[in-house]
């Protein structure tokens, strides 16, 4: 014979309370509205009975999933895992479930997993893959649903997210390179549609100008994304300058690693005969060949910044402005001196 599932009023008969009772000692958002005392002899009753809370019929009562969905654009990007840790670590201890879905930055996939995910009845969305002019964005802030960018932003009005400070990011890079002589320094951009794309070609301009510098068209390479082989590609492009830049700062640090390569193929040396740089300070990149000098993002941090963030929208609060957090340059060995040859 089966036997059945412990219920919430078997815990109160058990106990010798009234069912509301047992709900709120067993929600630890209404625990301290009980003794300790009354709320202990409750959980150890709810322990012996082995009960599990009904999901489906809190989610019918309270109108509520207790489940986030997460889109993240590449799951096997190394900054991803830490911002996902980030909202687990805020929103576990709320008793949420974060529903993780890669997109592969394809607007077909990422309509599919939005689909998905809102017919599963997720309370919101944290967006890791917006487009600059992201139509799907737009929609679900048109259906009120509570929707936070992290990494990533559109450009629309009412638009809750986390950001890193890219000015600060790419004035420290161009710096670092001018105080150790460059003069012709390269960029490797990110994808145009994409703000961190826009954003860091934009600024790493604006950083040149500080220092009285301007680029050369022929310096500035565009990437379709945010690969090791699109780094290799444009830096191939880079390479066929005249004259040849001494410096080339990556959109990111997969960008980076793509230019390492490049170079290689023809016999240049990092830093010796060209520097260069990432974005992001993605894990085991300060084990490179040489290591890579780089800007560190807060990637955990801004997973729980997004987490609350949601977790206010849920409760009803006005989306709150885009928080930009701050950056640190890392300075390893794949920047140096301009050589005496260039």
């Amino acid at each position: 014979m089966i036997r059945r599932a412990a219920t919430l009023r078997d815990v109160a008969q058990m106990v010798g309370v009234h069912l509301s009772t047992v709900s709120r000692a067993l929600d630890p958002r209404t625990r301290h509205l009980i003794t300790p005392e009354l709320a202990e002899r409750i959980r150890s009753a709810a322990q012996e009975l082995s009960y599990r809370p009904n999901a489906q019929a809190y989610s019918l009562r309270t109108r509520r999933s207790h489940s986030i969905g997460v889109l993240v654009p590449d799951i096997t990007n190394p900054i991803f895992p830490p911002m996902v840790r980030g909202l687990e670590d805020v929103l576990a201890p709320r008793h949420y479930v974060t529903l993780v879905v890669n997109t592969d930055d394809d607007g077909g996939k990422t309509q599919d997993a939005l689909n998905m995910l809102r017919g599963r009845g997720v309370d919101a969305l944290v967006v890791a893959c917006a487009l600059r002019d992201d139509p799907m964005l737009a929609g679900l802030l048109a259906a009120h649903v509570p929707v936070i960018a992290v990494n990533r932003v559109a450009e629309l009005t009412g638009l809750g997210g986390v950001v890193h400070d890219d000015a600060q990011g790419m004035a420290a890079l161009v710096a670092h390179l001018v105080g150790l002589g460059h003069r012709r320094i390269a960029h490797i951009a990110g994808p145009g549609a994409l703000s961190t794309g826009a954003s860091r070609l934009a600024t790493f301009h604006a950083a040149l100008a500080v220092h009285g510098l301007a680029a050369d068209p022929a310096c500035i390479a565009q990437s379709q994304r945010f690969s090791e082989a699109e780094g290799e590609r444009c830096a191939e492009v880079l390479l066929q300058a005249k004259p040849r830049p001494t410096a080339i700062v990556g959109g990111n640090d997969l960008l980076a690693l793509g230019a390492l390569r490049a170079l290689r193929r023809h016999g240049l040396s990092c830093p010796h005969d060209i520097s260069i740089t990432g974005y992001n300070d993605m894990p085991f990149v300060d084990r490179l060949d040489p290591p890579l000098t780089t800007v560190r993002i807060a990637t955990y941090e801004a997973g729980r910044i997004a987490a609350g963030l949601a977790l206010r929208q849920i409760e009803g609060e006005a989306p709150a402005p885009i928080e930009t957090l701050p950056v640190e340059l890392i300075v390893r060995g794949s920047t140096g001196k301009v050589s005496s040859k260039a």
